[in-house]
C-alpha cells in the first residue's frame, strides 16, 4: 500500500508537471502561396486563450490531475451522456438525469460528439474503484477497469459542475487508498425511517463511501421484518420490502449494506420472546442482552435469523457483532455462571473456559454466514486472549476501542495478521446524547488529527501494518434516541463524514486548511 502510494504520488508530480496544454488559435485563413497569412507568417491572430486549468475541487480531492488550456466542459442544451457498456446504463442515466441533459444509451466512439460525456469499461490498473476522466475537445470521456470506478468519476464531473459550473480541462486520475469507506446506522435503538436512510445513500454515493452498515437489532428493539421469527420484530420496524428498495439504491450507488445482527450479546429484544434463551446467573438473576450460549436452541434461533437475512441482504459482507457479552464482564465467569462452564468443558476439554465456549459459539455462528460467501467483521472486544479456542483466521476485527474490559492493543491483531477496519471512537462515534466521555465528532478533528492508523486513541499504528488496515467506519450510535432528530442527525454528521472519506480516501495532509475545506463543502452543498 505505501509503494502504491508513492506510485500515485509520483505521478501526480510527473503529470502536473507535464500539464502545459497549447491554445486555441485562428487558422491562416488562405489556402494559396498569394494569400495573406503565407505573406505574414510570424503573426498569427489568437482567437481566444486560456489559461494553464485547475484541479478540480471535489470532496474527497482527486489525487492526480494533468493540467491543459481549453474552455473545459459546461453542460449545454443538446449534450448528452453516452456509454460504451450496457453494464453501465444506471450510472449514465443518473448522471444525465443530474446534469440536465439527454441519456443517449450506448454508443461506439466515433459516434461520440462535442458535448457529450462517455462513459466506458477498460483500461487502467487493477483497482476496480480507479478512474480517469478527461475533459478535452468539448467533451468528456469517464473510464475505469469497473463499473464503481467510472460511477466514482461521474461524482467528480457532479461536483465540478454543481459547484462551479465548468469541469476544468485536463485529466484526472484517481483512486482510494482504503478499500473500505463507511458510515454504520444504529437503527436499533432509533427507527430512522426509509427515506432518510435513502437520502444518506446518496449522500454517501456522492462522497464516494462505499459501504453502510445497518446494526439493527439490539436490547430496545428489533428493527427489520421477519418471516421466520415475526415474534421478535419491534412494531416500529422497516419492512423486507423497504429494505430490498434500500439495498438496491445502495447498489446503484456502488454501496455495500452490511447488516448486522450482535450476539451473544445485545439480543434483548429478541430474548423478550424468548425468555427461555435468557442468561440467568448462578442465583437466576437473568443478564441483560445476553443469551444462554450453553443451549442449542440458542445457536437455532440465531443461525435462523443469519440465514434469513443473508436472503435480504445481498452484499459479500457481515458483521457479527460478538461485543459485550455480559458473562465475560464479571470477576469469575466459571462460578457465576456454572451453566456456561460445564457447558464448555463438554465441548472443549476439562479445561475449556467460559471465554472458549463464546469464541467456538461465534465461530459456529461465522461458519453459518461464511456459508453464505460472506466476508465477515467482529467487534474486537469480541476476541479473547488466553483461549485455547482460536477465532478463525479470516474474522475481520472491527476495532472500536481500547476502553472496554480486556481490550487490546491493535497492533496485537495486526501483528497476527488479521485485517481490521477502523472504527475509533475516539474521533468516529456520533453517540446521541453523548453518554459517558463521548462528544460529538467534529470534522475539523477528523481532518486534522485522524488518519487511518490511528485505530485506538490518538496514536498512529506502525506504517509497515497500513496494508492490513483496509480503511474506516463513521458510526452513528443511538444511546439516547430522542436526543436529535433525525435531521439534526443528517446536519451534524455531515462535515464529519465529509472529512473521514477525504482521510480514507487519501490518508495524507489535505492540501486544503480546514477553512477552506469548509468552504468548498459549503459550495459543493
Amino acid at each position: 500500500m505505501i509503494r502504491k502510494r508513492a506510485v500515485v504520488a509520483a505521478a501526480f508530480v510527473g503529470t502536473v508537471a507535464l500539464g502545459v496544454g497549447v491554445g486555441v488559435w485562428a487558422s491562416s485563413g488562405g489556402g494559396g502561396a498569394g494569400g495573406a497569412a503565407a505573406a505574414s507568417p510570424a503573426s498569427p491572430t489568437p482567437t481566444r486563450s486560456y489559461p494553464l486549468s485547475r484541479a478540480p475541487r471535489t470532496i474527497p480531492a482527486v489525487r492526480a490531475f494533468t493540467a491543459a488550456r481549453g474552455p473545459g466542459w459546461t453542460p449545454r442544451k443538446g449534450d448528452r451522456v453516452v456509454i460504451g457498456d450496457p453494464a453501465l446504463a444506471g450510472t449514465g442515466r443518473l448522471m444525465a438525469g443530474e446534469l440536465g441533459i439527454a441519456y443517449a444509451g450506448v454508443k461506439d466512439e466515433g459516434d461520440v460528439r462535442a458535448g457529450d460525456v462517455r462513459l466506458a469499461l477498460g483500461g487502467g490498473g487493477g483497482n476496480q474503484e480507479s478512474y480517469t476522466m478527461t475533459v478535452h475537445d468539448g467533451r468528456v470521456d469517464i473510464g475505469g477497469p469497473g463499473a464503481a470506478g467510472v460511477f466514482y468519476g461521474t461524482r467528480t464531473l457532479k461536483q465540478e459542475v454543481h459547484g462551479g459550473g465548468t469541469a476544468p480541462e485536463g485529466v484526472v486520475r484517481d483512486e482510494p487508498a482504503k478499500q473500505v469507506r463507511g458510515l454504520m446506522l444504529d437503527i436499533a435503538r432509533k427507527p430512522f425511517s426509509e427515506s432518510w436512510i435513502e437520502d444518506r445513500i446518496r449522500e454517501l454515493g456522492d462522497l464516494k463511501f462505499n459501504e453502510l452498515g445497518l446494526h439493527f437489532s439490539d436490547d430496545q428493539a428489533f428493527r427489520i421484518e421477519s418471516a421466520g421469527h415475526p415474534e421478535i420484530v419491534s412494531k416500529d420496524h422497516l419492512t423486507t420490502a423497504q429494505v430490498k428498495r434500500i439495498v438496491a439504491l445502495a447498489d446503484s450507488r456502488h454501496i455495500t449494506v452490511v447488516p448486522e445482527i450482535d450476539s451473544p450479546g445485545h439480543l434483548g429484544a429478541a430474548l423478550a420472546a424468548h425468555p427461555d434463551l435468557q442468561l440467568r446467573n448462578a442465583n437466576g438473576v437473568p443478564t441483560k442482552g445476553a443469551i444462554d450460549i450453553s443451549k442449542p436452541a440458542s445457536g437455532k434461533l440465531v443461525d435462523d435469523l443469519l440465514n434469513e437475512y443473508a436472503g435480504l441482504f445481498t452484499g459479500n459482507r457481515w458483521n457479527l457483532g460478538g461485543d459485550e457479552y455480559q458473562a465475560l464482564t464479571v470477576t469469575n465467569p466459571q462460578v457465576s455462571y456454572p451453566q456456561l462452564a460445564d457447558a464448555a468443558r463438554r465441548a472443549h476439554g476439562s479445561g475449556g473456559t467460559v471465554a472458549d465456549l463464546t469464541t467456538g459459539w461465534l465461530g459456529d455462528r461465522a461458519d453459518t454466514v461464511r456459508a453464505h460467501d460472506r466476508t465477515i467483521r467482529v467487534w474486537n472486544d469480541g476476541f479473547f486472549t488466553g483461549t485455547s479456542v482460536q477465532p478463525a483466521k479470516d474474522l475481520q476485527v472491527a476495532y472500536w476501542t481500547g476502553k472496554e474490559l480486556g481490550a487490546r492493543q491493535p497492533v496485537e491483531y495486526l501483528s497476527a495478521g488479521r485485517e481490521v477496519v477502523n472504527y475509533n471512537d475516539e474521533f468516529l462515534y456520533y453517540v446521541l446524547g453523548q453518554p459517558q466521555t463521548f462528544v460529538y465528532p467534529t470534522g475539523r478533528r477528523i481532518y486534522e488529527q485522524w488518519t487511518p492508523r490511528v485505530l485506538r486513541g490518538t496514536t498512529a499504528v506502525p506504517a509497515r501494518y497500513d496494508g492490513q488496515i483496509l480503511g474506516g467506519s463513521f458510526a452513528v450510535w443511538c444511546d439516547f434516541p430522542n436526543a436529535q432528530t433525525e435531521a439534526q442527525v443528517a446536519a451534524g454528521i455531515r462535515l464529519p463524514l465529509q472529512a473521514t472519506v477525504q482521510k480514507l480516501w487519501d490518508p495524507g495532509r489535505p492540501s486544503l486548511s480546514w477553512a477552506d475545506f469548509q468552504r468548498l463543502s459549503a459550495t459543493l452543498g
